[in-house]
């Protein structure tokens, strides 16, 4: 997954309530950040423990997974 902080429609007023927000400080510009499916999953076991708040991104343009070398989607969740 791509985060995109410059499409997202709450940027700046929700920078503080966001995992990015809150990790990366709130952003100066616009950062773009990416996220693989095991570092999603424990941003999501860290918000589930209260210690980090969730993504709060609301997209204005579609979200595109990351693909690798061979095209496949990288972010697909395995289990």
């Amino acid at each position: 997954m791509v985060i995109d902080c410059e499409s997202c429609a709450v940027r700046f007023s929700a920078c503080g309530e966001c995992v990015v927000g809150v990790l990366l400080g709130v952003p100066p510009g616009a950062p773009t950040v990416s996220l693989d499916a095991p570092e999603r999953q424990a941003l999501d076991v860290l918000a589930e423990q209260g210690l980090v708040p969730r993504l709060r991104l609301v997209a204005t343009r579609p979200i595109t997974p990351r693909h690798d070398a061979h095209g496949t989607d990288r972010d697909r969740d395995v289990g």
